[in-house]
């Protein structure tokens, strides 16, 4: 095929452009919508003490608040991604980032939690269509998997700094503004995103979609299971062991995860192929994903509960509280390409998810002691997260068919959402369940500190352990896939080709 023409900065559709300086103006519009992403999870997260207080949240309407978009991002990726890969990644991309500029701007006219709640969701739908794509189109618009490693990191780092900077400057807004500020921050980055992917990517080619039709069955099966995974724990708090509504979410859970299973092994046009999970970079890439997703959404609930709630720190001493982290996220960028190349993929995400899993270990066993613990804590997670956000994705990418982009993108990220979502989920169940009455009393006695400090500390051991059992998890599959060397490239490539573990490269190589 022969290249079509395109101006500076734009990706022309069909093609693979060598360097990363080729395609500036699309991965400043793909960046963008992963900064939405990250910069929307952290800044809710220190803005949430001040929410519940505002609204008059109870612990399980402010746990939703944040729960809420998890339940719809994680929930729907997949019926996105498969939908982009048919329709067009370009096309459902930009329709995503309208709704989230539109629901962006609900937030002004918020009153009660159950409204905000809504527009959560609204807001978690408008990510499910717009996330996955942000991957996928990088990954498809180089051939050479250092080049892809550094277009990933890119794109990584402008989330990764909206993860960073997101607490430090929303600490800071909320000491002269609503909160309601920092949510509406989403609708320039929504309009940027737009103005990028508009000009800077070019329209799908008709021969590079897949004209099989989407298993919507499936796709409500898989909706419904991760809707009742994440409300399960709730309902079996906040309604009593005794009651019959928790056990039933439970029930409803499992048989419609049994149902997406048998479905998507029987049926013409599976929304997920399993026997593609199954590969062994893609199963140890999704496994490494969920550990780091755990690990990442876990800590960032417990530690707003620890400088806020059980030390008492306002929203702007809480927020330089965590600018460790952002020195980590920000200064690891130049090393995660050199990392990759010296040990594989496999090995580098490993790694760093082990380092995640590290902060959890030092969060629960040693917060209650001072603040040098949390320091280190977020420390680790980060160190880990600068380096498994990127290998992960490009593991399981790698290891999928090159028609099958946007949906393993919505697989890597529904991983990373519904571990996160679960993270938060057993979190706020924990604290639930030790703490009696609601979190956003202003009065606290020594007592009910010391209650509360109790449940941080078992809370953050449990998602330690639940994420460790990933990490070996993602170990054991990296090393089924066995050492392979890197496949021979047609003409010589002046920089050194990075090692992959899979025979499946060559496969994308073939469909690209």
């Amino acid at each position: 095929m022969s290249p079509s023409p395109a101006r500076p900065g734009r990706a022309p559709a069909g093609d693979h452009v060598p360097r990363l300086s080729d395609a500036w103006v699309a991965l400043t519009g793909l960046s963008a919508v992963f900064l939405f992403e990250m910069l929307d999870n952290s800044v809710l997260n220190v803005a949430l003490p001040t929410i519940g207080r505002g609204l008059a949240s109870s612990t399980t309407g402010l746990q939703w608040v944040s729960g809420a978009y998890s339940v719809a991002f994680g929930g729907l990726m997949l019926l996105f991604g498969a939908v982009a890969d048919r329709f067009g990644r370009r096309r459902v991309m930009l329709a995503g980032l309208v709704l989230l500029a539109v629901s962006s701007l609900a937030t002004a006219a918020v009153t009660s939690t159950g409204q905000l709640v809504a527009v959560r969701v609204l807001m978690g739908v408008a990510a499910a269509m717009t996330t996955p794509g942000s991957m996928a189109l990088a990954f498809r618009l180089f051939d050479d998997e250092a080049v892809r490693v550094r277009a990933l990191t890119v794109i990584s780092t402008a989330g990764l700094v909206g993860l960073a900077v997101g607490p430090t400057v929303g600490g800071f807004v909320l000491a002269v503004a609503p909160w309601q500020v920092l949510l509406l921050a989403d609708v320039p980055v929504a309009v940027l995103a737009i103005v990028g992917i508009r000009l800077g990517v070019a329209r799908d080619e008709p021969t590079g979609l897949r004209r099989a039709p989407v298993d919507v069955v499936g796709a409500l099966l898989g909706t419904a299971t991760v809707a009742g995974t994440l409300v399960t724990p709730t309902l079996l708090v906040t309604s009593g062991a005794a009651s019959p509504w928790g056990w039933a979410a439970l029930a409803l859970a499992v048989a419609c995860a049994v149902a997406f299973v048998a479905r998507e092994r029987t049926a013409r046009h599976p929304l997920v192929d399993l026997h593609l999970l199954g590969r062994p970079l893609v199963s140890s890439g999704l496994a490494f994903k969920a550990a780091s997703g755990l690990a990442v959404a876990g800590l960032s609930y417990l530690v707003t509960l620890q400088l806020q709630f059980a030390w008492g720190w306002p929203p702007a001493l809480a927020a330089v509280g965590t600018l460790p982290q952002v020195v980590v996220l920000l200064a690891g960028g130049r090393v995660v390409g050199p990392f990759v190349q010296r040990v594989g993929l496999g090995r580098a995400a490993g790694i760093s998810a082990a380092s995640v899993v590290s902060g959890l270990v030092v969060f629960g066993t040693l917060s209650r002691h001072g603040y040098v613990w949390v320091l280190v804590a977020l420390v680790l997670v980060a160190a880990g997260m600068r380096v498994v956000g990127v290998v992960a994705g490009a593991s399981v990418l790698t290891g999928l068919p090159a028609d099958r982009t946007s949906l393993g993108a919505a697989v890597v990220d529904t991983a990373g959402e519904l571990s996160g979502g679960a993270a938060v989920a057993a979190a706020g169940t924990i604290v639930a369940a030790f703490v009696t009455g609601s979190i956003t009393t202003t009065t606290w006695s020594t007592a009910r500190l010391a209650v509360l400090q109790d449940a941080l500390t078992v809370a953050g051991l449990a998602l330690a352990a639940l994420a460790a059992v990933l990490v070996v998890v993602g170990v054991l599959r990296s090393r089924s896939a066995g050492p392979v060397p890197t496949p021979p490239q047609p003409q010589p490539q002046p920089q050194p080709q990075a090692q992959t573990c899979s025979t499946d490269t060559s496969e994308e190589t073939t469909h690209a």
